[in-house]
């Protein structure tokens, strides 16, 4: 009985491990089915992908040059991946079914493996050939528009000189030679890419592209050049000759002798521009162009600048001479003015020799505009040269007047100043009588020395005032110099003495406001004493006054200030 079990439990046991054995077999190939599956979708859709009409495609674009090698490059690679890639991934695909058929699961596992990766590979590549090809479509798209732009470019200049040949002028047959040219240029580039020599056809389409362009830019640029050359200039020209002919009839001079010489030099440039304009020469016949509008203008430039000085000699003519006259009478009565006032005072600052020296200019320039009168009526003068002397002259003239009624100025000042003189001295005399009868109202003891010094060099200096005043010829100068010095005097002598009327009055008040204190305080008294003696024999009311207030302020805090107060406020009174 016991056998039998064993026997049973290993039969049990061989079924169940055979039955696991087969779930996971059957598991595997079911995932390497599954994957060969999803293998054999992708071939299948890269296999559909256009790839081959997208190479027929830019194949029948005509490709030339590097554009053309690229092609060849991407169409060699999917020549390869169709041939030997897609074979080779047959043939893995069919290893794996039979390898999956005959339960050789791992083996089957890795060879899928392996066949992924081939399959990656090729997508990828036929990724890069398909961006490849769209790149190359694109641009040869580009380049074909940029091709049909300069063949349009070309037909609208063909077009152009055709119907506006004349705007055109002596270029018009070179222009046409050049059209010609790169029409066989285009001609040429259409033969050689149709036989298949696509290097040299692109160069010979570059080579008309740019011609086309420079063609293009030379024809904007000629009408303006001839418009210029054929009807500005001669006009302008034809104009400044006519102008310069009237402008001689009319006895006009040119300071430039060489005017006419410079009218026949820019007519000759204008034909030899016209020449190179002939040869399609734009850049030269530009640079020409502005040279010879250059010249015009300088020479229209010339011509009324006479004609204008003309206006302005035959205006300011007889102004200048007027002005002249006018500045010479002008001097001539300032000098009677100087020599009268040069009696009565000193003159500092050369107002002579100026004035003389303003005549000679002023004789310079009366010599001058008589000299220029037989020129002008022989006209053998310019009137541009006229004209600059008058403006010369006009400056001259207007600095002579401007400086002599400065002198004139300066000598009624001197008048002027002399009678506000005279006035000071006797404002300065009168302020000295008021100072001394204050003081002596005063009735004072005495005065200080430096005081008395004081007064009397301010009545000294007054007096020099005086005297500088009634000298034969005055000299303002130090009247004015002395005249400052006595104000200063004056204000300060008039602070000294109310000063000095002040400490003395405010050391009588003092001394009878420390009477309370002289037989309780022996400093007061020794103080008022001593303030006594200051005050009546030395005359020093400044040191009495201090003397005694220091006493009285150390007696009683505060009271010198209050009688100091009192007094200032009713000076009046005291």
């Amino acid at each position: 009985m016991g056998s039998s079990n064993v026997v049973i439990g290993i039969v049990i046991a061989i079924i169940v491990v055979a039955a696991i054995l087969y779930l996971i077999s059957y598991f595997m190939r079911k995932k390497n089915q599954e994957r060969l599956q999803a293998l054999e979708d992708r071939r299948e859709q890269l296999f559909d992908l256009p790839v081959l009409e997208e190479v027929d495609d830019v194949k029948k674009m005509h490709l030339v040059g590097q554009s053309q090698n690229t092609f060849r490059e991407w169409n060699q690679k999917w020549n390869d991946i169709s041939t030997s890639s897609f074979a080779e991934l047959e043939s893995q695909i069919f290893e794996v079914e039979s390898l999956n058929e005959t339960f050789r699961f791992f083996k089957a596992k890795n060879a899928i493996a392996d066949a992924e990766q081939t399959m990656d590979t090729m997508e990828k590549e036929v990724e890069q050939i398909r961006a490849g090809l769209k790149e190359l479509r694109e641009s040869e798209e580009r380049n074909s528009l940029e091709v049909q732009k300069a063949l349009d470019i070309y037909e609208d200049l063909k077009k152009n000189l055709r119907e506006q040949g004349e705007e055109f002028g002596p270029a018009y047959s070179e222009l046409q030679k050049q059209i010609k040219n790169i029409e066989i240029e285009f001609t040429q580039f259409v033969t050689l890419n149709t036989s298949g020599d696509p290097v040299e056809a692109r160069e010979v389409l570059e080579n008309a592209e740019q011609h086309t362009y420079e063609l293009e830019d030379r024809m904007k640029r000629i009408p303006a050049a001839y418009e210029e050359l054929n009807k500005t200039f001669p006009d302008q020209l034809k104009e400044i000759q006519d102008g310069y002919k009237k402008l001689l009839e009319d006895h006009y001079v040119f300071p430039e002798e060489n005017f006419q010489a410079e009218i026949d030099r820019v007519k000759k440039r204008v034909e030899t521009s016209m020449g190179d304009l002939e040869k399609t020469e734009v850049d030269t016949v530009e640079v020409a162009n502005r040279d010879t509008a250059s010249g015009i203008d300088s020479l229209y430039t010339v011509m009324e600048r006479e004609i204008n000085a003309r206006r302005y000699v035959v205006k300011n003519k007889p102004v200048i001479a007027d002005y002249i006259t006018h500045a010479h009478r002008n001097n001539h009565q300032l000098m009677i003015e100087i020599d009268h006032t040069a009696q009565s005072y000193t003159l500092n600052h050369n107002e002579l020799g100026r004035v003389r020296g303003f005549q000679s200019e002023i004789d310079e320039l009366t010599k001058r505009n008589k000299d220029l009168e037989p020129k002008m009526e022989a006209h053998e003068i310019p009137f541009s040269e006229i004209q600059a002397f008058y403006k010369d002259a006009y400056k001259i003239l207007d600095d002579l007047e401007n400086q002599q009624v400065e002198i004139d100025n300066e000598l009624r000042e001197l008048r002027k100043g002399e009678k506000v003189a005279q006035e000071k001295v006797e404002q300065f005399e009168f302020q000295l009588r008021n100072l001394k009868r204050f003081v002596e109202k005063q009735r004072l003891p005495g005065l200080p020395n430096d005081y008395l010094e004081f007064f009397f060099m301010a009545t000294d200096r007054v007096e020099d005032l005086g005297k500088a005043l009634n000298k034969i010829r005055v000299n303002m100068e130090d009247v004015n110099k002395i005249m400052k010095n006595c104000e200063s005097d004056i204000k300060e002598l008039d602070t000294r003495t109310h000063d000095l009327v002040d400490a003395a009055a405010l050391t009588e008040q003092m001394m009878q406001y420390a009477n309370r204190y002289r037989h309780s305080h022996a400093e007061i008294k020794a103080a008022i004493e001593g303030a006594l003696e200051l005050f009546n024999k030395e005359y020093r009311y400044q040191d009495a006054l201090d003397e005694i207030g220091a006493a009285l302020e150390r007696v009683e805090p505060g009271a010198f200030k209050r009688i100091e107060n009192f007094y200032f406020k009713n000076r009046d009174l005291v």
